[in-house]
């Protein structure tokens, strides 16, 4: 392969064809004029696993059923961490009206232990045995996660790659958070509740202080904007960023082939680098997923209750 050829490899590898070993890869084809990329493949496996994942969960936790199996209480107990500390602590503590405070919350998917405690309302209409006002975001918000981790995890595969590695992927799961953002918020306040919410009372009177209103107004939807905006940019650069990080140490190893007797002390080390970042590598994949989620929950915290 020519150095010309081999740039422009390096430069297209990840959208047209998959490397495998040898140098040799794979051409992806076109459907209806659309390139089929290498990242497209790559979240398909993702979805499939997804998929596969959590349709045999469901099946055993069904009618309140113990989960049995190391493999299938690993993936239960992230989910449950996902919804006992982050989604129902950020949305539902704190934010709901009385009768939602005096609830004390299920354990397990089902939340077959929950029941009713002193401190309900009895003029209030009965939650749902467990259930928790939270819980009905916790299908986006932990598809947010379980389809992110899966993605980055793909990365620690030799020959493969994290999705969202790309900004485009990242960008479109921001655009999402922010769909998923304004449609609860309007499901919850109405179209003029949730943009009435943007606008706080200053106290100030006169015309100064509805230009204030509007002014911080302004600055809300700008920064409503720019909030989910930075959730592409982060994600995109933590997971490209350690990439990148491999691939430089890999390189030492090639460029100090032509350095006599320091290219065994060289080789090592990079060999040693690249195990520690690899394991660095794994914590990244859950530590990015559980970000993303985190800061989607609190957006969504913030569109469905008034501030």
């Amino acid at each position: 392969m020519s150095a010309e050829h081999a740039d422009s490899f390096h430069h297209v590898r990840d959208f047209g064809f998959f490397e495998l070993p040898g140098g040799m890869h794979v051409d992806l084809p076109e459907i209806f004029g659309w390139q089929i990329t290498k990242f497209m493949v790559l979240q398909l496996v993702a979805f499939v696993i997804c998929l596969v994942i959590f349709r045999g969960l469901a099946k055993r936790a069904a009618g309140g059923k113990p989960v049995m199996g190391r493999f299938w209480n690993f993936w239960e107990a992230i989910a449950l961490f996902i919804r006992d500390e982050v989604v129902r602590p950020t949305i539902g503590e704190g934010h709901h009206d009385d009768h939602h405070h005096g609830l004390e919350e299920g354990h397990g998917l089902h939340g077959e232990h929950g029941h009713e405690v002193e401190g309900v309302r009895m003029d209030q209409p009965k939650p749902v045995h467990g259930s928790h006002p939270a819980d009905k975001y916790l299908p986006f918000l932990w598809s947010c996660f379980f389809y992110i981790l899966i993605c980055n995890l793909l990365g620690a595969v030799p020959f493969l790659g994290s999705a969202t590695g790309s900004i485009s992927v990242t960008a479109m799961l921001a655009l999402c958070a922010f769909i998923a953002t304004v449609f609860y918020g309007f499901q919850a306040m109405g179209p003029g509740g949730f943009f009435t919410n943007m606008m706080p009372d200053t106290g100030v009177p006169g015309a100064f202080g509805k230009s204030l209103t509007l002014g911080i107004f302004g600055i809300e939807i700008f920064g409503f904007f720019i909030k989910h905006g930075v959730l592409a940019v982060r994600l995109f650069a933590n997971i490209m960023g350690g990439h990148t990080v491999l691939g430089v140490i890999l390189a030492f190893i090639a460029s100090g082939a032509s350095m006599g007797w320091l290219w065994g002390p060289i080789t090592l080390g990079s060999i040693g680098m690249q195990i520690f970042i690899g394991a660095l590598e794994l914590f990244v994949a859950f530590l990015q997923a559980y970000v993303f989620t985190f800061l989607a929950t609190i957006f969504i915290a913030g569109s469905v209750h008034e501030h």
